[in-house]
């Protein structure tokens, strides 16, 4: 049993998502969280320096021993070099793969809308992996920049009318074009993920990039690896925690607004700064 915590990264607070996630389906795992929140948002950057970020994001979480990385970020997921993660001393995994294979899987009329930031949007990544599996499939991709910071900022109360507005804005077009289902290709969009869904209607099917990613994750963690082993669930054994990791939350430049927002979507949280 190997007893190293998972690293998760994203641009922000919304790798939280995941991490919530992660919590649920890997119960006995300790996870070290990295949320940049002092360079966010990543997707209006260039790929350089969407690169140069993932590697140095990496890199921290590497020097803290970790077992397995999660890039918990639509931009870094759809920008960084697969042949330079397969190089990784570790196993990595980002959120696009996992993902696309749900939208797939839930169409029905065989029309999938992505939204995402500027840089996923213009990568073509989700798409890519989509035809790949559904050639005939009519794929409908909207950059949403300002969800990011909305969420950075507390605006993702159900109900908001600044939030409520542009989401309208972004979506209309999608809504016209009669998307069954709707990619939500960052993991800060779950937490918009009500109000998405209000606005698309009850016969829009969301993906929750977030969810998806913590559960491929968790199948794909090898079970040599994992503090989860099947035979001690079968026999009502909690699972083993280490005696120092637990959980960490590692948030740059981490404001009392920042903290009140993780609170919420995770309960307690111990945060430390990061330099």
């Amino acid at each position: 049993m190997d007893t190293r915590p998972i690293g998760v990264f994203d641009s922000g607070l919304g790798g939280l998502t995941p991490v919530r996630q992660l919590r649920r389906v890997l119960p006995g795992e300790d996870i070290v969280y990295f949320g940049d929140t002092g360079r966010v948002p990543y997707g209006s950057r260039g790929r350089d320096i969407i690169v140069q970020y993932a590697r140095q994001d990496i890199r921290f979480l590497l020097q803290q021993d970790v077992k397995f990385i999660i890039a918990a970020c639509g931009t870094v997921s759809s920008t960084y070099p697969p042949e330079e993660a397969a190089r990784l001393p570790v196993p990595f995994t980002g959120v696009v793969g996992a993902t696309a294979r749900a939208a797939v899987d839930a169409t029905r009329n065989r029309k999938i809308g992505i939204i995402g930031t500027a840089a996923t949007v213009r990568s073509g990544s989700y798409a890519a992996i989509i035809r790949d599996m559904m050639p005939d499939v009519q794929i409908f991709a909207r950059a949403c920049p300002m969800f990011v910071p909305l969420v950075e900022n507390g605006y993702f109360n159900d109900g908001n009318p600044v939030t409520k507005l542009i989401i309208a804005e972004y979506l209309q077009e999608l809504k016209d074009a009669g998307v069954d289902t709707l990619i939500l290709g960052c993991t800060h969009y779950p937490l918009l993920k009500k109000m998405i869904g209000d606005f698309m209607g009850d016969d829009v099917h969301l993906v929750d990039s977030g969810k998806v990613t913590a559960q491929a994750a968790a199948a794909a963690l090898p079970p040599a690896q994992s503090r989860n082993s099947a035979a001690s669930a079968d026999a009502g054994i909690p699972a083993a925690r280490g005696p120092q990791m637990g959980r960490r939350y590692q948030i740059p430049e981490q404001t009392g607004e920042g903290h009140q927002i993780s609170t919420r979507r995770l309960g307690s949280l111990k945060t430390s700064r990061w330099m």
